[in-house]
Parts: C-alpha cells; sequence; structure tokens
C-alpha cells in the first residue's frame, strides 16, 4: 500500500469534522464531494449556501448530506465576536472590526477549529499563504512548547535503502525564511511530532549543513550545532544528529566515512534546513529531478490543525491533505 492509500485508509477509520472555507470554489466543491462519498472525513463547507448547492449538484455530491456554514450571516456570530476580540484587542482590534473580521470565511474556519466544532481546517486553493496562516495564528496560536509555525513536505522518493519507496520528511520548506538556532529546534520538534501521527514511523532527524562534523566552518554551522543542542534538550527520545552533509544524513556507505560514530547518519527520515532557501529549492529539486511526489506543505507546530494549499492545487490534492488534516487531529 502506497503513501496516499495509507492516509487515505487511515482516515476513513476515524473520519473527522475539517472545515474548507473556500467552499465555493470549484476544485474544493468537488473534493468535498470525494471526501463525502467516500466517507474519508466529514467536510463542512464555507460560503453562499446556494451557489455550494448548486456547485455540489454539479460535481455529483449530495448537498443534503453536508454541512454548509454562511460566514456572511451574523446570525449565531456573538460567541466568534467575544473570543477574537479577546485575542487581538491588545492588537488594536475593536468589537466593530472583529464582528467585520468573522464574516471572513478564513477567520471563520479558524474560530471553528478554536472552538473545538471542528477538528481542522483547510484552505489555501484561493487565498494566499500569508492570508490562511495569519488567520489560524490569530485565532490557534502554536502547540504546547512550540513557538515557531512552519511547515513540511513528505516527499514520497524511489526505492534509494530499501527495495520500498520512502517517505522524507523536508522541513521547512514553505514557511520560515531565516530560522535562528532556537527556530531551527522548534521547526525539527514539529516536524517529529507530526511525522508520528502522519506517516506513523519513528522520526530520526538530521540537521543539514555543508559541513559534516567540523569538516567545515562559519556562522551557519554555528547554527545547526546548535540546533541539535536545543533539539536534543526539547527531545531526547528522538534520533538526531548534525551537522550533517545530505549524503551522510541518507547514505549509509556515505555515513561511514563521513560520521562513523553517528547514529543518525545514513538512516535520517527528517530532514532539517538550515533556511528556507535551502529547503523550498531541495524539496523542488527532489520533486522536478527525481520525480518524487511531494505531498504538503503541511503546517505544523499549531496546537489545532489549519493546514494550507498551493493556489495550483488540484482535486486529488485537497482530499490528501484533508486527510492528513484529519489524522494530525488526533
Amino acid at each position: 500500500m502506497d503513501f496516499i492509500e495509507n492516509i487515505r485508509r487511515r482516515a476513513r477509520e476515524r473520519p473527522r469534522r475539517i472545515v474548507l472555507p473556500e467552499g465555493e470554489d470549484p476544485r474544493t466543491l468537488e473534493a468535498a464531494a470525494i471526501l463525502q462519498r467516500d466517507a474519508l472525513v466529514d467536510p463542512v463547507l464555507l460560503g453562499d449556501p446556494m451557489a455550494i448547492r448548486e456547485g455540489l449538484e454539479k460535481v455529483g455530491g449530495d448537498p443534503d448530506g453536508l454541512e454548509v456554514v454562511d460566514p456572511r450571516s451574523s446570525e449565531g456570530t456573538g460567541d466568534y465576536v467575544e473570543t477574537l476580540l479577546e485575542l487581538r484587542r491588545a492588537k488594536g482590534m475593536d468589537r466593530a472590526g472583529a464582528r467585520e473580521a468573522v464574516r471572513s470565511p478564513l477567520i471563520r474556519g479558524a474560530l471553528m477549529v478554536r472552538a473545538g466544532e471542528v477538528h481542522g481546517s483547510l484552505a489555501g486553493a484561493v487565498h494566499p499563504t500569508g492570508d490562511v496562516l495569519r488567520a489560524a495564528f490569530w485565532c490557534v496560536g502554536p502547540d504546547d512548547g512550540i513557538r515557531t509555525v512552519s511547515s513540511s513536505f513528505y516527499m514520497v522518493v524511489k526505492p534509494f535503502r530499501t527495495r520500498e519507496p520512502e517517505i522524507i520528511t523536508f522541513t521547512d520548506s514553505a514557511v520560515v525564511p531565516d530560522p535562528t538556532a532556537e527556530q531551527l529546534a522548534q521547526i525539527a520538534a514539529a516536524a517529529a511530532r507530526a511525522r508520528r501521527r502522519i506517516v506513523g514511523d519513528s522520526p530520526t532527524v538530521a540537521f543539514l549543513s555543508y559541513s559534516t562534523k567540523g569538516s567545515g566552518s562559519g556562522p551557519s554551522v554555528d547554527k545547526v550545532t546548535r540546533a541539535l543542542e536545543l533539539f536534543r534538550d526539547m527531545e531526547p527520545g528522538v534520533p538526531a544528529d548534525g551537522e550533517l552533509q545530505l549524503d551522510a544524513a541518507l547514505v549509509e556507505s556515505v555515513a561511514r566515512s563521513k560520521a562513523p560514530h553517528s547514529a543518525v547518519a545514513g538512516a535520517a527520515n527528517i530532514l532539517v534546513f538550515p533556511d528556507l532557501d535551502a529547503g523550498n529549492i531541495g524539496y523542488k529539486l527532489v520533486q522536478r529531478l527525481a520525480g518524487a511526489e511531494a505531498v504538503g506543505p503541511i503546517i505544523q507546530g499549531l496546537r489545532r490543525p489549519c493546514n494550507d494549499l498551493s493556489r495550483g492545487a488540484s482535486v486529488d490534492d485537497i482530499v490528501n491533505v484533508a486527510c492528513i488534516t484529519s489524522l494530525t487531529a488526533a
């Protein structure tokens, strides 16, 4: 069973309520119909009820079987207004601003997540990443012990260490441009927690660099080695090492030469990139030149899952990330 099949199977075993704030988007409607039909998650759509009903009928969905919420309606929004006002008053939001903000589908969806009315949210097919993350920051906030919200791509790569395809976590590839050592440690911790829920195996973390165990030097190397120290304090039970070059992190024969005493070298399944340049370029190189399947970005480090989509997301992308959102709501 491949990664996507496994994700969908596990989501189907315990369908959770996932809000889709972009309920009028044709791709989102088609994805919602699939999620409903295959009992993968229980979708809640935000938008104009008439437009959503017509859209669902066009793609073979059951409009009577899905919950639809119109965020533009003020009915029943008093608690949302009070919650948002409490969260944002210190940043200058007044009651009128809160009333207007809860009419935004992104804010409304994130507030539903915060209130526990749904298990998670998924948007980004229409809205920019910044807008999706802003709603999550405002309304949900970071997980316990995590101050840096970041992302991972789950790269499904061809067999190279065993006879089976592997899933390698690339982090962070979409959110934090130039992380400090403290932020790198937080990113790695969030990635390890997320991998347990999404992939279901044990995380093994490599902090990447152009240097392996002192072969090079410089501020970037110092940052990575400091991040490793902080990570080990945060997650003492997770195998981790650094600084490691990519080949030493992934290839056992190289690891024996470059880092012979490392228990992680050659066996890593989470790659922590030193900055967003490296992480973003890295995942796209592997995707385009090696033909790997890139699943993500999956937002990590939030108290409850609020995931982002590429605006070029396909229907399958939306279905798959909805299933992952459900799994991370455990």
